[in-house]
Protein backbone atom coordinates (compact mmCIF):
# COMPACT_ATOMS: atom_id res chain seq x y z
CA UNK A 1 0.00 0.00 0.00
CA UNK A 2 1.01 3.69 -0.84
CA UNK A 3 2.27 5.58 2.30
CA UNK A 4 1.27 8.75 0.63
CA UNK A 5 -2.32 9.11 2.44
CA UNK A 6 -1.00 8.93 5.39
CA UNK A 7 1.76 11.44 4.62
CA UNK A 8 -0.96 14.07 3.38
CA UNK A 9 -2.58 13.81 6.76
CA UNK A 10 1.13 14.58 8.29
CA UNK A 11 2.21 17.24 6.24
CA UNK A 12 0.23 20.34 5.54
CA UNK A 13 -0.55 21.49 2.05
CA UNK A 14 2.90 23.13 2.12
CA UNK A 15 4.70 20.18 2.09
CA UNK A 16 5.78 21.44 6.17
CA UNK A 17 4.88 19.16 9.47
CA UNK A 18 5.08 20.93 12.91
CA UNK A 19 4.76 17.93 15.64
CA UNK A 20 5.34 18.26 19.19
CA UNK A 21 6.98 15.66 20.91
CA UNK A 22 5.61 14.19 23.64
CA UNK A 23 6.71 10.45 24.15
CA UNK A 24 9.31 11.65 26.40
CA UNK A 25 7.99 9.53 29.66
CA UNK A 26 9.23 6.63 27.65
CA UNK A 27 12.68 6.58 28.23
CA UNK A 28 12.48 6.72 32.02
CA UNK A 29 14.27 9.99 32.79
CA UNK A 30 13.09 11.98 35.39
CA UNK A 31 14.61 14.99 34.41
CA UNK A 32 11.68 14.70 31.06
CA UNK A 33 9.04 14.70 33.24
CA UNK A 34 8.26 18.04 34.34
CA UNK A 35 5.81 19.56 32.24
CA UNK A 36 3.77 16.27 31.12
CA UNK A 37 2.88 14.88 34.32
CA UNK A 38 -0.35 15.15 33.30
CA UNK A 39 -0.86 13.47 30.31
CA UNK A 40 -4.51 14.28 29.05
CA UNK A 41 -4.15 18.21 30.01
CA UNK A 42 -1.29 18.62 28.33
CA UNK A 43 -2.60 16.69 25.09
CA UNK A 44 -5.76 18.49 25.44
CA UNK A 45 -3.59 21.84 25.68
CA UNK A 46 -1.63 21.12 22.84
CA UNK A 47 -4.18 19.42 20.34
CA UNK A 48 -6.33 22.74 20.95
CA UNK A 49 -3.36 24.96 19.40
CA UNK A 50 -3.48 22.79 16.57
CA UNK A 51 -0.19 21.58 14.99
CA UNK A 52 -0.02 19.49 12.25
CA UNK A 53 1.15 16.34 14.69
CA UNK A 54 1.53 14.90 18.19
CA UNK A 55 4.37 12.09 18.80
CA UNK A 56 3.15 10.15 21.77
CA UNK A 57 3.36 6.33 22.93
CA UNK A 58 0.77 3.82 22.65
CA UNK A 59 -0.35 3.82 26.01
CA UNK A 60 -1.02 7.50 25.41
CA UNK A 61 -2.23 7.90 22.16
CA UNK A 62 -5.51 7.35 23.58
CA UNK A 63 -5.91 10.64 25.12
CA UNK A 64 -5.61 12.34 21.31
CA UNK A 65 -7.87 9.75 19.95
CA UNK A 66 -10.99 10.13 22.12
CA UNK A 67 -11.07 13.98 21.81
CA UNK A 68 -13.59 15.56 20.25
CA UNK A 69 -11.51 17.91 18.07
CA UNK A 70 -12.43 18.02 14.45
CA UNK A 71 -9.56 19.03 12.79
CA UNK A 72 -6.91 17.46 15.43
CA UNK A 73 -3.37 16.60 14.79
CA UNK A 74 -2.43 13.56 13.35
CA UNK A 75 -1.00 10.99 15.92
CA UNK A 76 2.72 9.84 15.72
CA UNK A 77 3.14 6.69 17.21
CA UNK A 78 6.71 6.00 19.13
CA UNK A 79 7.19 1.83 18.47
CA UNK A 80 10.66 1.58 20.21
CA UNK A 81 11.54 2.17 23.79
CA UNK A 82 15.35 2.31 25.08
CA UNK A 83 17.26 3.17 28.01
CA UNK A 84 20.64 4.65 26.82
CA UNK A 85 19.40 8.40 28.16
CA UNK A 86 19.68 6.85 31.77
CA UNK A 87 22.39 8.60 34.08
CA UNK A 88 24.38 6.69 34.81
CA UNK A 89 24.18 4.08 31.76
CA UNK A 90 23.02 0.82 32.47
CA UNK A 91 24.81 -2.17 32.03
CA UNK A 92 22.93 -3.87 29.08
CA UNK A 93 22.16 -0.99 27.08
CA UNK A 94 18.60 -1.81 24.81
CA UNK A 95 16.18 -0.22 22.30
CA UNK A 96 12.91 -2.66 22.29
CA UNK A 97 10.15 -2.52 19.55
CA UNK A 98 7.27 -3.34 20.59
CA UNK A 99 5.35 -6.38 19.95
CA UNK A 100 2.88 -5.82 16.54
CA UNK A 101 3.64 -2.40 16.05
CA UNK A 102 2.31 -0.98 12.69
CA UNK A 103 -0.78 -3.54 13.71
CA UNK A 104 -1.17 -1.22 16.45
CA UNK A 105 -0.77 1.93 14.58
CA UNK A 106 -3.30 1.16 12.45
CA UNK A 107 -5.62 0.02 15.13
CA UNK A 108 -5.02 3.70 16.80
CA UNK A 109 -4.79 5.74 13.41
CA UNK A 110 -1.56 6.48 13.10
CA UNK A 111 -0.06 8.81 10.54
CA UNK A 112 3.24 7.34 10.95
CA UNK A 113 5.46 5.34 13.40
CA UNK A 114 8.96 6.68 14.56
CA UNK A 115 11.42 4.50 15.96
CA UNK A 116 15.61 5.34 16.82
CA UNK A 117 18.61 4.55 15.27
CA UNK A 118 21.24 5.04 17.89
CA UNK A 119 25.02 5.22 17.23
CA UNK A 120 27.53 5.31 20.26
CA UNK A 121 30.56 4.78 21.64
CA UNK A 122 30.83 1.39 22.86
CA UNK A 123 27.37 0.54 21.91
CA UNK A 124 27.49 -1.80 19.32
CA UNK A 125 24.98 -4.01 20.62
CA UNK A 126 22.09 -1.24 20.54
CA UNK A 127 23.09 0.24 17.13
CA UNK A 128 22.51 -3.31 15.79
CA UNK A 129 19.24 -3.88 17.90
CA UNK A 130 17.91 -0.57 16.17
CA UNK A 131 19.16 -1.16 12.66
CA UNK A 132 17.31 -4.92 13.22
CA UNK A 133 14.28 -3.40 14.29
CA UNK A 134 13.84 -1.16 11.37
CA UNK A 135 14.38 -3.68 8.41
CA UNK A 136 12.18 -5.87 10.40
CA UNK A 137 9.08 -3.36 10.83
CA UNK A 138 9.75 -2.08 7.48
CA UNK A 139 8.18 -4.56 5.23
CA UNK A 140 5.00 -4.23 7.88
CA UNK A 141 5.14 -0.71 6.93
CA UNK A 142 4.58 -1.00 2.99
CA UNK A 143 1.95 -3.60 3.69
CA UNK A 144 -0.24 -1.21 5.80
CA UNK A 145 1.10 2.02 3.72
CA UNK A 146 2.68 2.92 7.42
CA UNK A 147 4.99 6.03 7.11
CA UNK A 148 8.30 5.30 8.84
CA UNK A 149 9.97 7.95 10.41
CA UNK A 150 13.76 7.05 11.77
CA UNK A 151 15.27 9.17 14.31
CA UNK A 152 19.10 9.06 13.89
CA UNK A 153 21.12 9.74 16.78
CA UNK A 154 24.70 10.58 17.12
CA UNK A 155 25.79 9.93 20.85
CA UNK A 156 29.10 10.75 22.53
CA UNK A 157 30.07 10.19 26.48
CA UNK A 158 28.95 13.28 28.57
CA UNK A 159 31.66 14.52 31.20
CA UNK A 160 28.50 14.28 33.65
CA UNK A 161 27.79 10.54 32.77
CA UNK A 162 26.05 8.97 30.12
CA UNK A 163 25.43 10.25 26.62
CA UNK A 164 24.76 13.73 24.81
CA UNK A 165 24.55 14.59 21.19
CA UNK A 166 27.14 14.45 19.06
CA UNK A 167 27.95 17.98 17.86
CA UNK A 168 29.81 16.32 14.63
CA UNK A 169 27.58 17.50 11.62
CA UNK A 170 29.66 15.19 9.05
CA UNK A 171 28.82 11.76 11.66
CA UNK A 172 24.86 13.46 11.56
CA UNK A 173 25.36 13.58 7.53
CA UNK A 174 25.96 9.69 7.68
CA UNK A 175 23.91 8.51 10.04
CA UNK A 176 20.55 10.22 8.32
CA UNK A 177 21.97 8.86 5.62
CA UNK A 178 21.52 5.37 6.12
CA UNK A 179 18.27 6.00 7.79
CA UNK A 180 17.50 6.73 4.56
CA UNK A 181 19.09 3.84 2.87
CA UNK A 182 17.08 1.70 5.13
CA UNK A 183 13.76 2.46 4.31
CA UNK A 184 12.78 5.97 6.11
CA UNK A 185 9.84 7.78 4.31
CA UNK A 186 10.89 10.82 6.98
CA UNK A 187 14.08 11.18 8.99
CA UNK A 188 13.89 12.91 12.29
CA UNK A 189 17.37 13.85 12.82
CA UNK A 190 19.58 16.47 15.29
CA UNK A 191 20.50 19.99 14.81
CA UNK A 192 23.69 21.28 14.02
CA UNK A 193 26.39 23.64 16.05
CA UNK A 194 26.75 25.99 12.84
CA UNK A 195 22.84 25.55 11.88
CA UNK A 196 24.25 27.36 8.55
CA UNK A 197 25.59 24.16 7.98
CA UNK A 198 22.07 22.43 8.49
CA UNK A 199 21.57 21.94 4.60
CA UNK A 200 23.81 18.90 4.53
CA UNK A 201 22.16 16.85 6.64
CA UNK A 202 18.92 18.07 4.77
CA UNK A 203 20.46 17.08 1.53
CA UNK A 204 21.83 13.31 3.04
CA UNK A 205 18.00 12.74 3.87
CA UNK A 206 16.99 13.59 0.29
CA UNK A 207 14.39 12.79 -1.07
CA UNK A 208 12.38 12.31 2.12
CA UNK A 209 11.55 15.13 4.30
CA UNK A 210 13.52 16.49 7.38
CA UNK A 211 12.73 17.08 10.39
CA UNK A 212 14.95 18.86 13.46
CA UNK A 213 14.33 17.68 16.49
CA UNK A 214 14.82 20.17 19.50
CA UNK A 215 16.70 18.98 22.25
CA UNK A 216 17.18 20.99 25.85
CA UNK A 217 14.86 23.79 26.62
CA UNK A 218 16.49 27.42 25.41
CA UNK A 219 15.22 30.71 25.43
CA UNK A 220 12.12 32.09 23.37
CA UNK A 221 14.07 33.73 21.02
CA UNK A 222 17.05 31.07 20.48
CA UNK A 223 14.32 28.79 19.52
CA UNK A 224 12.52 30.80 17.28
CA UNK A 225 15.68 31.71 15.84
CA UNK A 226 16.84 28.01 15.11
CA UNK A 227 13.57 27.66 14.09
CA UNK A 228 13.84 30.17 11.37
CA UNK A 229 17.28 28.88 10.38
CA UNK A 230 16.36 25.79 9.69
CA UNK A 231 13.47 26.51 7.84
CA UNK A 232 15.18 28.49 5.61
CA UNK A 233 18.59 25.69 5.58
CA UNK A 234 15.34 23.34 3.78
CA UNK A 235 13.83 21.20 6.87
CA UNK A 236 10.57 20.01 6.32
CA UNK A 237 9.50 21.48 9.45
CA UNK A 238 10.11 20.67 13.31
CA UNK A 239 9.51 18.32 15.95
CA UNK A 240 9.70 20.07 19.75
CA UNK A 241 9.17 18.58 23.11
CA UNK A 242 10.75 20.89 25.95
CA UNK A 243 10.90 23.55 24.13
CA UNK A 244 6.82 23.22 23.74
CA UNK A 245 5.62 21.26 27.06
CA UNK A 246 8.24 23.13 29.46
CA UNK A 247 7.00 26.32 28.29
CA UNK A 248 5.22 28.73 30.59
CA UNK A 249 2.48 28.94 27.60
CA UNK A 250 2.78 26.03 25.28
CA UNK A 251 -0.22 26.86 23.06
CA UNK A 252 1.49 30.15 22.67
CA UNK A 253 4.56 29.01 21.19
CA UNK A 254 3.05 26.86 18.77
CA UNK A 255 1.44 29.41 17.32
CA UNK A 256 4.88 31.24 17.25
CA UNK A 257 6.13 28.18 15.56
CA UNK A 258 3.70 27.73 13.46
CA UNK A 259 3.98 31.16 11.74
CA UNK A 260 7.37 30.44 10.94
CA UNK A 261 7.37 27.25 9.98
CA UNK A 262 4.04 27.46 7.71
CA UNK A 263 3.62 31.12 6.96
CA UNK A 264 7.44 32.22 6.59
CA UNK A 265 7.36 34.81 9.30
CA UNK A 266 10.43 36.59 10.66
CA UNK A 267 12.18 35.72 14.09
CA UNK A 268 11.04 39.28 14.84
CA UNK A 269 7.22 38.79 13.75
CA UNK A 270 7.27 35.74 15.92
CA UNK A 271 8.94 37.71 19.02
CA UNK A 272 6.50 40.43 18.42
CA UNK A 273 3.66 37.48 17.45
CA UNK A 274 4.63 35.74 21.14
CA UNK A 275 4.59 39.37 23.13
CA UNK A 276 1.07 39.85 21.98
CA UNK A 277 -0.35 36.99 22.74
CA UNK A 278 1.12 37.22 25.85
Amino acid sequence: MSVNPRLNRLFAQDGKCLQVALDHGAVNVPSLIPGIENMQSVISTVAAATPDAILITTGQAHWLQDLKQNPKPALVIRVDFPNIYCVPTPKHVFCKLIDDAVEQAVVLDAAAIVLNLFWAPGQDEVYRQCIENIVRIKPQCERYGMPMMIEPMMLIHDEKGGYKTNPDIAKTVALARQAVELGADIVKADMAEQLDDYHLVVEAASPRPLLPRGGARVSDHEILTRTHTLIQQGAAGIVYGRNIYQHPHPARMIRACQAVVHEGATVVQAMAMLEEIR
